[in-house]
């Protein structure tokens, strides 16, 4: 006779593997229910065809259309669903959330890859939410009978964003103005984006570019050509479009001309190529840009902005992110979200203040109430990773580790290179006794508390105008300044390195300032010219926080909007 098994057998918990075994892929309700209103309106169909890209639940083969029903947990839609900020709020922050958020979103970007391969082959492909579904059969339904009609009369009715757009957001391509040297490329391309054009009017930004992105044997992406005379029609559809604009005008440390400045204005040329696509408009935009964007003219050119991007269809939402989350570096930047279509109701601006938000700080949300003529749609806004915490968005020269997870530099020795005692790089005593003489007394005493450190410590100083003197500032926090571009005398970071009795100074080297940025020592930066590379890597951005950007709020918004359609090949 079997023995009767104990009750802490019975009540073993399972293992991930058995949990995992009982999870069901297949012949799930939702595609039962799909499977017989689809018998009911007369249209034929397979099941599962194993030999298509992710094995799509359901084919209609005679009219080239794969369906997918995909579970809202498993296809990270949930967290959206509860109306939480990010994935990471759905898992408890215990030993295996690493495991459940990399499977997720290894299902996400499969998801995106299998639609992309089916468009590829000449499928029209539609993905549904399993609760969208459930909410509205009937809906969905009707626009794949729809598409088998029309199929069938060889009329496909498109309305204005169904033509290239929006099958695009498979492949997750990118359109990049004001590419620079490629650093929003870069951070997009860790997260699974594909830099399909890139456009900038300084060559010598373009020989950066070049040297780090051109692939042997293909065309290159880049255009050096002004944006006010970029024709649209040769622009290829993407996902995405991306507009890091010049800051010159709206800089706090500039004139102030704002959008109607000969720098900033490159912004009307940026609108204007949207507006000449037409269907072919991307479904999602980004923009960057300094504080000062929100400022300008009281806020009136912020308001304008948004304005006109509202016009062409989009909704918005903003962020405000420090560089410092991610790398040493106090850089605070404004970043615009737009989307062809609202895929949240989102929160209302009371709802936004009451978040508390670092990303949306009062200064922003002033912005956005003041921009009465846009369309706002504000997702609860997700955190920002702590200075201290480890993060798998990449590093500055750390190659991945196999749990994909690197830590990130955050103080200032974590980013110096290691500059010989004889190099001439590092100043004469004389002229380190000069730049002392600059400080004032606090920042004299900061200095010389430094140098009788027991510790090696790193700061970092600037020179400013002040009341009519050259004044030397020190920062001791562990943080840079934000970078600047090389255009006098003080706009360089000066870094000062003290302890033990000593003091020595120097200034911060190009790759350094490619650190501060984020961006890993492989970024070929050799040969370039000093003035060329500081160039290049101030005007740019923070690699590690357009890669957060990407994870946290354009990947999720490109998932929903793949949703609910049939995409055309």
């Amino acid at each position: 006779m079997r023995a009767k098994p104990t009750e802490s057998a019975v009540r073993r918990p399972l293992s991930r593997p058995e949990i995992m075994r009982r999870v069901r892929s297949r012949d799930t309700a939702p595609e039962r229910d799909l499977r017989k209103a689809l018998r009911q309106r007369g249209l034929r169909y397979r099941l599962c065809d194993r030999r298509l890209p992710g094995k799509p639940d359901v084919v209609l083969p005679e009219h080239r259309l794969a369906i997918f029903i995909d579970g809202d947990y498993w296809h990270g839609n949930q967290w959206r669903r509860r109306g939480l900020a990010c994935l990471e709020d759905q898992f408890p922050a215990t030993g295996n959330r690493a495991y459940w958020l990399r499977k997720i979103r290894r299902n996400v970007a499969r998801d995106f890859a299998h639609t992309a391969a089916l468009l590829r082959r000449g499928w029209r492909v539609m993905r549904l939410w399993e609760s969208e579904w459930a909410r509205a059969p009937e809906r969905y339904l009707d626009r794949i009978e729809d598409a088998v009609q029309q199929r069938a009369s060889s009329k496909r009715k498109r309305s204005s964003m169904s033509g290239a757009a929006y099958p695009s957001l498979a492949d997750r391509t990118v359109a990049e103005f004001f590419a620079g040297v490629g650093l929003v490329r870069l951070a997009l391309e860790q997260e699974g984006w594909r830099t399909v054009f890139a456009n900038d009017i300084d060559p010598d930004k373009q020989e950066i570019y070049e040297r780090n992105f051109a692939r042997d044997g293909e065309p290159s992406v880049f255009r050096l050509e002004d944006i006010h005379a970029l024709p649209a029609a040769e622009i290829p559809s993407a996902a995405l479009a991306t507009a890091s604009f010049p800051c010159t005008d709206l800089s706090l440390a500039g004139e102030r001309r704002g959008l109607a400045g000969r720098h900033s204005s490159a912004f009307w040329g940026f609108v204007r190529i949207l507006d000449e696509l037409g269907g072919r408009r991307p479904p999602l935009i980004l923009l960057e840009n300094v504080q000062g964007f929100l400022t300008s003219h009281g806020g009136a050119d912020f308001a304008e902005a948004t304005a006109a991007l509202s016009r062409l269809g989009y909704w918005l939402d903003a962020y405000l992110i420090n560089a410092d989350a991610f790398t040493p570096q106090s850089r605070p930047r404004v970043f615009v979200v737009g989307m062809i279509e609202r895929d949240i109701e989102g929160l209302t601006l009371e709802q936004a203040r009451d978040e508390r938000s670092q990303t949306r700080p009062p200064r922003l949300l002033q912005a956005i109430a003041g921009a009465t003529d846009a369309r706002w749609r504000l997702a609860p806004a997700p955190p920002l990773p702590g200075r201290e915490e480890e993060t798998d968005l990449l590093g500055p020269t750390q190659a991945r580790r196999r749990s994909s997870r690197v830590a990130r530099r955050h103080t200032l020795g974590d980013i110096v290179e290691n500059v010989e005692s004889g190099s001439a790089l590092w100043w004469s005593e004389d002229r380190v006794a000069r730049l002392l003489e600059q400080m004032t007394d606090l920042n004299r005493s900061k200095a010389e508390s430094l140098r009788q450190g027991s510790a090696l410590a790193y700061a970092t100083v600037f020179r400013r105008m002040r009341a009519g003197k050259s004044r030397a500032e020190i920062r001791d926090d562990g943080l840079a300044g934000c970078l600047r571009t090389p255009r006098g005398g003080s706009s360089r970071q000066i870094l000062l390195v003290a302890g033990h009795g000593e003091i020595r100074v120097r200034l911060l080297t190009p790759r350094e300032c490619a650190r501060l940025q984020g961006v890993p020592d492989s970024f070929d930066l050799s040969g370039i010219g000093l003035n060329q590379a500081l160039f290049g890597i101030g005007d740019a951005v923070c690699v590690p926080a357009v890669a957060w950007l990407a994870r946290h709020i354009l990947d999720p918004i490109a998932a929903s909007l793949l949703r609910g359609r049939i995409l055309e090949p």
